[in-house]
Formats: C-alpha cells, structure tokens, sequence
C-alpha cells in the first residue's frame, strides 16, 4: 500500500484558490445536459466523481467537450430526457451521481444498469427507488435489497404526490427534485421526518434556478415543482454557469490557519450557497479569528477550545472539526451525526478508531463523537477506508509535534486530486 509521511507542520500561511465544488459540478452537468441550449462550464472540478458523471452524460447521449484546462467545458443540451434507449453506467462510489441519475434515468425510456464500485453496492439507496416506484418507475436491485447495482425500466413519470424519508440522506430529495421538471404532470413531494442535510437541498434548488426552474420549498417539509405540461420548456439554458469553489475543500485549510498560522481561501465566502462555509463560524465559535468577504474566507490561529454542537447540517466539515478538536482544551462533542455511517466508510467508526491512534480519547455514540484531546499528538499511520474525507481530516494531525502517516493517499483523487501539494504550499516546518 502506499503511504504518504508527513513531517510535523509547524507553521501555516498563504491563500488556496479552491476547486470546484463537487456537489455543485455534478449537478450543473446533469442540469446542463437535460437543458434547452449549449451550457458553458466553468471552474468545474476535476475528480473521479465528476469524471463518472461526465462518463455516464455521455453513454446516455450527451455532447460534452472538455477544454484542455480539465476545469472548463461546454454541454450540448438535450432539451428533454435522455435520448438512448440502453446502458450500463459505472459510477464508482459517486453517491451524488447515483441517486441524481437513478431519478433522471426513469424520465426516458429504455433499460439502464448502473453499478458502482463493491462499497456502492453497500450505500442504501432503497427510499429513493421507493419513491421512485410510487411515481410509476420500474426498478429493480440486482444484488442486496435496497442497495446498487440497479436496473432500471424507464418509461417517463407522470408526476403526483410523493413521500421521502429524509433522514438518511438529502441525496434522495436531490434526485427527485433534479427530475421533477421532466415528469410529465406537477409533483409535490412530502419529506417523512427530519431533513437531514439541508444546505445540500439548497444547493440543488439554487441550481435548478439558475437553469430557469423555481422550487416551491415549504420549509424543507413539502416541496413543489411543475412538471412539463402545456409544452413547457422546463431547463433552459444560462449560457454560461459558473462553478463556485468546494467549501468543504476549503475546510481543511481554514482549520489549518485556526490551529498554527493565518489562511485564506478564495472561492466561496459570504454569498456561497455551500453550507459547508458555517465551519468557519464553528471555528470562531472555538476561538479562532475569522474574516470573510463575498467570495474568500480568512482564518487566524487562536486560543481553540472545544464545542457542543448539532453538525447535522454539514456532515462533511464536522469530520474536520473533529480533527481540529485535537488542538483545543476541553472535550468537543459533536451531535446528529449518524448518516456518517452511510458515506463512503462507516465514517463514525472510522474516526473514532483513528482519533485513538493519535492519543485522544473518544466516546463513539450511535449518532455522536465525544473526543477529549491529548496533551501531545501521537505519531501514529491513518488507514483512511478509501474515504478521501478521512485523508484530508488527518493530514491535519499534522500540525501537532509527531510524524503522522497516511495510508493510500491517493484515494483524495475522489474530489481533490492535488490536496496535498495544496497543504504543502501553506506549510512549513
């Protein structure tokens, strides 16, 4: 296995330009593709994820040309679903692609399969394909039930009255309110329970906006979306849309300036629409001294003390913030977390073991982390489960006093590829 051994960081200073947003790319891509008019993308992310959406755009009858740049690119759009009638789509372990094209798939006809990579196979997707076949569709598991691999009978939806558990994850509303325009009469969608997740519902509406599709959300409980009747040109077109940089990319590097210098990012700020950027305001809340501006957020390294909070809201940034904990007085516990366990590892479990290795002491409830810091990083070698998230968090272990090893570092190619050249360049010993 390849490792990756970084030395002890002593000090961090300097700006990071982000990437694109993962979660935004993909779902510009899709809306682009099944848009009325050409679609010019830039700063889109360069990932595996969004290399798997960008594959199975094509196999279902997408015109994408990608500038040289690997950031940029212009999308035919199909003007209506997608146009073949067979496919088999591999989507890696891209939840984000594979609850979006689940839903999207089943406006057109034909018969689709789409698998993914054997830890797919374990990431549950059955709320969706309930909901899905409530409004008519016809799909069925090839494997474990309520898991990928799919097949898919696709023969249009005609829209109605739907409900969706949101409590696992906010994926599945995505996918539905991302198809909805395309179904044939108006759909109302009804959330069971809590939402989790919301800013990523958000996103997903700001994005339909963008390609002339309003959403009526009441109060992320009910949701109301008109479908294509009386000839209706549901997505048309921007011309030109705009990736902002990945504000959960972005967290690892405000931690850094909280925990051992000063750092700033551009690319997502006051007015993103990301909710990962509330990780700034939890780093305040620890101690650390933060500027923001439209579209750049600056961090500076304060007295951190540890914090009681409810992160249900941004899962992806509560795991830096539990890697941040080790660099703050006093127990952080952070609550609401449960759906970790159903990301690309079992993410609860994950940190927990990790956390230990470096010296902290961690109590792992069935929806929460207790971690109580030591009083000297351990060094200590990070399995990271092929969970690009967990390399990221742990590079910051780092900024202690002892040699910390990643295991399979390469596996941040799911969303940020050159992280730690990134991490590098604010870094010094």
């Amino acid at each position: 296995m390849k490792q990756l051994v970084l030395q002890p960081i002593r000090h961090t200073q300097g700006t990071v330009h982000l990437p694109g947003s993962k979660s935004m790319t993909n779902r510009v891509l899709l809306l682009a593709s099944l848009a009325d008019g050409v679609t010019d993308v830039r700063n889109m992310l360069e990932s595996e994820d969004t290399t798997h959406m960008l594959n199975a755009l094509r196999a279902l009858g997408v015109s994408i040309s990608v500038e040289e740049s690997g950031t940029d690119c212009r999308v035919q759009g199909l003007g209506g679903p997608f146009p073949v009638a067979e496919a088999e789509l591999f989507l890696g372990n891209s939840g984000t692609t594979m609850r979006s094209l689940c839903a999207a798939i089943c406006l057109g006809r034909g018969d689709f399969t789409l698998t993914g990579e054997p830890r797919m196979w374990e990431r549950p997707i059955k709320d969706l394909v309930d909901a899905l076949r409530a409004l008519g569709a016809e799909v069925r598991y090839l494997k474990a039930e309520g898991y990928p691999p799919l097949r898919i009978h696709a023969d249009g939806l005609p829209g109605g009255n739907v409900k969706i558990r949101g409590n696992i994850s906010s994926q599945y509303l995505t996918g539905l309110l991302l198809a909805a325009p395309l179904c044939e009469g108006d759909m109302a969608i009804e959330v069971d329970g809590e939402l989790v997740s919301k800013p990523y519902i958000s996103m997903t509406i700001d994005v339909m906006k963008r390609f002339g599709v309003a959403v009526e959300n009441h109060d992320f409980h009910t949701f109301n979306v008109h479908g294509k009747a009386a000839g209706r040109q549901p997505y048309t077109s921007p011309g030109q849309a705009h990736v902002e940089g990945d504000a959960s990319s972005a967290t690892y590097f405000l931690s850094a300036g909280a925990i051992a210098g000063k750092v700033r990012v551009d690319g997502v700020g006051s007015e993103s629409v990301q909710g990962d950027i509330a990780h700034a305001e939890v780093l305040r809340q620890m101690g650390a001294v933060v500027t923001m501006g439209p579209d750049w957020i600056e961090v500076e390294r304060g007295e951190l003390h540890g914090v009681d909070l409810d992160l249900n809201h941004m899962p992806d940034a509560a795991m830096t913030v539990a890697v941040t904990a080790l660099f703050a007085r006093g127990k952080t516990t952070i609550r609401n977390i449960y759906n970790w366990r159903l990301k690309e590892t079992d993410r609860l479990k994950a940190m927990a073991t990790e956390l230990r290795k470096v010296g902290a002491d961690v109590l792992e409830g069935n929806d929460y982390l207790e971690i109580t810091p030591p009083q000297h990083i351990q060094p200590a070698v990070i399995d990271t489960y092929n969970d690009h998230r967990m390399a990221m968090c742990f590079s910051l272990a780092a900024l202690g006093d002892s040699v910390i090893t990643i295991n399979d570092p390469d596996c941040v190619s799911k969303t940020f590829p050159d992280y730690f050249d990134r991490l590098k360049d604010i870094s010094s010993d």
